[in-house]
């Protein structure tokens, strides 16, 4: 019998029809970082890089700003293409080479994706594509598993199923705990803040089933076999709930341009 063929880990081509199930960040801390950008009276212009498939850009743009939405994978990008944001123009691009024209932007934003970079050259990249006075916000979502049962009993079961999987990051204090140093490393940034917002999403068993299965790093490192049973253990316990509400806690690193 031959065994499917491993996802590469970072690789979201085959995740990206599955990530329309992901949750959204805490609105009340967008509306903070949105608050906090200097530009000079005008509306503020927003590079929204590794955008995926415009889970942050979508909410940018609800609040009435406008930019660009950079993203290297096709199949991701596509997906946010078919969005149709009024106010964002999808591009090809990394963190480290985002095509765009240098002190163009107000604003750079990474949802869940920082941790994919190589942290210096996109920093110099950031540097280069904003404005004086711009900043630099960096979000993950992390579920809130120490305050919400069923992930930590689902957390249980994925160690349980491939205890030798290390998380790439969720946002959890394992990647974050040196982020500081890192984004204060050069001096091409200071004036750090963070932010922390607890929010709660409720969905559909069948959504968060289908939030579990865009999840890369997992896929990638237990190969298929064991992530179709980590599935499988995740569908269990989600048998006999209609609905489900899931804690989350956005983090957020915001950070101006030195």
């Amino acid at each position: 019998m031959l065994q499917a063929e491993k996802i590469p880990q970072g690789d979201f081509t085959e995740l990206a029809k599955a990530y329309i199930n992901r949750p959204g960040y805490a609105p009340p801390l967008v509306d903070l970082l949105i608050a906090g950008v200097r530009s000079d009276g005008r509306p503020p212009i927003v590079a929204d890089v590794g955008a995926g498939t415009g889970k942050l850009t979508e909410m940018l743009d609800a609040r009435g700003l406008t930019g660009f939405a950079v993203e290297p994978n096709d199949a991701m990008r596509r997906e946010g293409e078919d969005l149709r944001l009024p106010g964002f123009i999808w591009r090809a691009g990394s963190a480290e080479a985002t095509g765009l024209e240098e002190e163009s932007v107000d604003l750079v934003t990474m949802a869940s994706a920082f941790h994919w970079a190589d942290a210096p050259r996109a920093l110099a990249e950031f540097h280069r594509i904003l404005r004086p006075g711009g900043a630099l916000a960096l979000l993950w979502n992390p579920r809130d598993i120490a305050r919400d049962r069923l992930q930590a009993d689902i957390e249980g079961d994925i160690a349980m199923i491939a205890p030798d999987i290390r998380r790439k990051s969720s946002g959890a204090a394992a990647y974050t705990d040196g982020l500081d140093d890192t984004l204060l490393a050069g001096g091409l940034f200071h004036d750090l803040v963070t932010l922390e917002a607890a929010h709660i999403e409720e969905m559909s068993s069948a959504r968060h089933l289908g939030a579990w299965r865009s999840v890369n790093d997992i896929r990638a490192q237990a190969g298929e076999e064991k992530f179709a049973e980590i599935i499988a253990a995740i569908e269990k316990r989600l048998a006999g709930r209609e609905y489900v509400a899931v804690r989350y806690r956005t983090r957020a690193w915001f950070i101006r341009r030195a």
